[in-house]
């Protein structure tokens, strides 16, 4: 049994500090990296992007609504083809950042609200799958499985990883609890490093109504900008490696 364990990252910028990158990074396989429009800078691309290499982690593009206040997490009307235009833009700008450090790109995660409204809305989702398409069709697209975002990736010819959530509350129909809503973020780190291995070895996860929900995945997040991250990150990565599980990066066949 094989899995991916990726994170959020790079989500500093200016003066701001946020997340654990650099205690986070030895524990995951893939870092998905804010490309500065909901957070994220230069500079801190360009860092992060070294952070990975000398831990030998995958990267990913990880754009989002241009929302720095709101974190990329507030839902933006946009048009599909500004949608397009901005994942383009952010793929591209991470993408370079990249190159000049030897480094390809492995994969491309929507971030906050970009990710929850492409779960069920085709449009979007083509936007993004298009969008990745366009700039390297060997890019592997992340999403929730059976959203419309997944389904857009292969119907554009990608391969696509399907992602759990270990710290998040789900529904009974797949989808995230919204964060404002009560329970949606699990803090207690022993329900999180079993709700892991329960998704990872069992196919299945608790939903909030207490029914019983199947999950097959290719990838697992932990969350960067959770409290205690980098702990946390180590004791899933630990605990599926006694489960039988092989933490490698998604793109590695």
């Amino acid at each position: 049994m094989r899995l991916d364990l990726n994170a959020d990252m790079g989500e500093s910028f200016g003066a701001y500090k946020l997340g654990q990158d650099s205690l986070l990074m030895p524990a995951i396989t893939s870092a998905s990296v804010a490309c500065g429009f909901h957070a994220g800078d230069p500079g801190v691309m360009r860092e992060t992007v070294s952070l990975a290499r000398q831990h030998g982690v995958s990267i990913g593009a990880h754009p989002g609504f241009p929302d720095l206040v709101g974190f990329g997490r507030r839902d933006i009307r946009a048009t599909p083809r500004e949608i397009e235009d901005l994942v383009v833009y952010q793929i591209g700008a991470l993408a370079a950042v990249a190159a000049v450090q030897g480094i390809r790109l492995q994969h491309v995660k929507a971030h906050g609200a970009l990710y929850n409204m492409a779960v069920r809305d085709r449009a979007i989702a083509d936007a993004i799958a298009r969008a990745t398409a366009a700039v390297d069709r060997a890019l592997i697209l992340f999403g929730l499985p059976g959203s419309e975002l997944v389904a857009a990736g292969q119907s554009f010819g990608l391969k696509t990883a399907r992602e759990g959530f270990a710290d998040r509350a789900y529904r009974s129909d797949g989808t995230l609890v919204p964060r404002h809503e009560a329970g949606a973020v699990i803090e207690d780190p022993e329900m999180v490093v079993n709700r892991a291995v329960s998704m990872a070895r069992d196919r299945v996860i608790t939903a909030i109504d207490g029914s019983r929900l199947v999950l097959e995945i290719e990838t697992i997040c932990v969350h960067g900008d959770t409290p205690g991250a980098a702990s946390l990150a180590s004791r899933i990565r630990q605990a599926l490696t006694q489960a039988g599980v092989v933490i490698q990066p998604v793109g590695i066949s």
